[in-house]
C-alpha cells in the first residue's frame, strides 16, 4: 500500500527555509504591532456538554467495534512461471488484502512454492471465542491468526466452512469476548441505514457508513448459493468477514464482495451474506460439523418478460421449471417442466436464486406447500424436500434468457455421436445449432452454438424437418427448450 506524502524536494530546501524564516519574522513584527494597536482577539468556546455531536453513531460503533476482529492467513501455494500480481481482475472481486509474499525469487526464477498472505475480517458470534468470516479468507490456509481490537493475538482454528456460501466458522482459546448481537436480516428494508465495519486493507477497525441499497441479489455468479444484501457503505479489500450493521448496532450481514469493474477499491456497490444465511450455517457447522441442504429435485430458470409472454403468462416473477429430476421430490408431487413456481410455504419466489436458496435453508424431510402456475392456473403441490446428492450440487439452476428471431441460426439432426460429444443422452431427439451469427437476435437472447433444440412452443421436434415446420406455425415470438451440455432450459428468441 502507498500514500502520497506532502514535501519539498531536496534541492528548493534551502531556498524554501530562507523564506519561510523571513515570512515568520514579518508575522512577528505584525503580531507586535497589532497587540500594541488592538485589543487582543476573542474566541467563542463550545460549551463542555455541547462538543459531541448531535448526530452519530458513535454510541453503536462503541459497541460493536470490540466484536469485530482482523484475519491473518498464510498458505503454501505453488507458482507458476510468469504469473505476476495483478493479471487477474474478475468483474466481481472476493476481496482480501494481499500481503508480502512475492511470485519470484532473488536469483529471477519462479520458486515452486511461495507463501501467500492475506487480511480479512472477522465477527465474534459468541463470548466463547467463535468467530464467523468468509471462506475466501481463510480457504487453504495453513496458520489463522485473529487480532482483537485490543491488540491480543490469538491462534485460530478452523471449526468448520462453507464454501457454497463463502462462510466460514473459527474457534480462538478466549472466553467472556465481546459479541455482536445477531439481528434479523429479514426484516432489513431498502434505504435503512448500514454501518460497514472491518479491516480494510490491513488498517484495523474502520468504520463507514451507507444504506441498504438492494436485497435478494442473486445470479450474479459469485457464490453457488446467493441472496446478498447490496450497500453503498464504502467496503474494500481487507472487509471481507466484517460486520455490516443497522443503526441499533445488530448484525445483519456479513461483507464478502464487491463490483470491481477493474478498480483496486469500493465503487458503492458491495455485498454482503444476510445473517439468517449465516445464522443457518454457523448453527449446522457447530451442530453436525458440516452443512446439509434440501433438495427439490428441479432444475429452474427466471421469468423475464418475453419467457411470460411466450408462456403466455401475465405476470413475470417466479421460477420457470425447465427439468424435473427422475425420481425426485419434485417429480414425486407432480411438479411438471414449463410450472412456474410462485411461492414457497406462502412465501412468494422472485426468481430461480430465491427458490434455490430458500429449498436449500429448510432441513431434508421437510415437507413444503408449493404454488404452482401450469397453464395459465394456480395450483397447490406438496412435497417432501431430501437431502441433496453430491453430484448436483453445483447446479440447480440457470442464467435467464430473453427476446425474438431465429435468423442466423444453423441446425442439423442429433445423432448418437453428437449426443455423446455433446454430452446429452444418446437417445435426445432434437436439432443441435451447428451454427449461430453471433449479431443475431437468438444470439443475443442466449442461443448458443452446439445447443439442442428439443422443443418449439412446448411441441417436441425430432428432426429438422419437423423444427422448420414449428417455426413456419410459430408467431408472436418463438419458446425453445433446448438442453445444453445435459441441462435443459428455457429461452425465448
Amino acid at each position: 500500500m502507498s500514500f502520497d506524502r506532502l514535501w519539498t524536494r531536496p534541492r528548493t530546501l534551502a531556498l524554501a527555509s530562507a523564506i519561510a524564516v523571513g515570512l515568520g519574522a514579518l508575522a512577528v513584527a505584525g503580531a507586535e504591532h497589532l497587540s500594541s494597536a488592538n485589543p487582543p482577539a476573542s474566541f467563542r468556546y463550545a460549551s463542555p456538554d455541547e462538543s459531541a455531536s448531535r448526530n452519530t453513531f458513535a454510541p453503536v460503533v462503541k459497541k460493536v467495534l470490540p466484536a469485530v476482529v482482523n484475519v491473518s492467513s498464510a498458505k503454501m501455494v505453488k507458482s507458476p512461471v510468469g504469473m505476476m500480481p495483478g493479471n487477474m481482475d474478475p468483474f466481481f472481486r472476493q476481496f482480501f488484502g494481499d500481503g508480502d509474499s512475492a511470485p519470484f525469487g532473488s536469483n529471477g526464477r519462479a520458486p515452486r512454492q511461495q507463501r501467500e498472505q492475506g487480511v480479512g475480517s472477522g465477527v465474534i458470534v459468541s463470548p466463547e471465542g467463535y468467530i464467523l468470516t468468509n471462506n475466501h479468507v481463510v480457504d487453504g490456509a495453513s496458520d489463522v491468526r485473529v487480532t482483537l481490537s485490543d491488540k491480543r493475538e490469538f491462534k485460530a482454528r478452523i471449526v468448520g466452512t462453507d464454501p457454497k456460501t463463502d462462510l466460514a466458522v473459527l474457534k480462538i482459546d478466549a472466553a467472556d469476548l465481546p459479541s455482536v448481537v445477531i439481528g434479523d436480516s429479514d426484516k432489513v428494508q431498502v434505504g435503512d441505514y448500514a454501518l460497514a465495519i472491518g479491516n480494510p486493507f490491513g488498517l484495523g477497525g474502520t468504520v463507514t457508513m451507507g444504506i441498504i441499497s438492494a436485497t435478494g441479489r442473486g445470479n450474479l455468479g459469485i457464490e453457488d448459493y446467493e441472496d446478498f444484501i447490496q450497500t453503498d457503505a464504502p467496503i474494500n479489500p481487507g472487509n471481507s468477514g466484517g460486520a455490516l450493521v443497522n443503526d441499533r448496532g445488530d448484525l445483519i450481514g456479513i461483507n464478502t464482495a464487491i463490483l470491481a469493474h477493474g478498480s483496486e477499491g469500493n465503487q458503492g456497490i458491495g455485498f454482503a451474506i444476510p445473517v439468517s444465511v449465516a445464522r443457518n450455517v454457523t448453527d449446522q457447522i457447530l451442530r453436525n460439523g458440516k452443512v446439509t441442504r434440501a433438495y427439490l429435485g428441479v432444475m429452474s430458470e427466471g421469468v423475464t418478460p418475453a419467457l411470460a409472454k411466450a408462456f403466455h403468462e401475465r405476470q413475470v416473477g417466479g421460477a420457470l421449471v425447465s427439468e424435473v429430476k427422475p425420481d425426485g421430490p419434485a417429480s414425486h408431487a407432480g411438479i411438471e417442466k414449463g410450472d412456474i413456481i410462485l411461492s414457497v410455504n406462502g412465501k412468494p419466489v422472485n426468481d430461480n436464486a430465491q427458490l434455490r436458496m430458500t429449498i436449500s435453508l429448510m432441513q431434508p424431510g421437510s415437507a413444503v406447500s408449493l404454488k404452482v402456475l401450469r397453464d395459465g392456473a394456480e395450483r397447490e403441490v406438496s412435497a417432501r424436500l431430501e437431502e441433496m446428492p453430491t453430484e448436483t450440487a453445483k447446479a440447480e439452476s440457470q442464467p435467464d434468457a430473453s427476446q425474438t428471431g431465429m435468423d442466423g441460426v444453423s441446425v442439423e439432426d442429433v445423432n448418437a455421436r453428437t449426443a455423446r460429444q455433446l454430452g446429452v443422452p444418446p437417445d435426445t431427439a432434437g436439432v443441435v445449432v451447428t451454427a449461430i451469427d453471433p449479431a443475431s437476435q437468438a444470439a443475443a437472447n442466449g442461443l448458443q452454438r452446439g445447443d439442442v433444440i428439443l422443443e418449439v412452443n412446448r411441441k417436441p421436434v425430432r428432426n429438422t424437418a419437423e423444427f422448420e415446420q414449428a417455426l413456419k406455425s410459430s408467431s408472436n415470438g418463438t419458446l425453445l427448450l433446448v438442453n445444453r451440455q445435459g441441462t435443459d432450459l428455457y429461452l425465448a428468441v
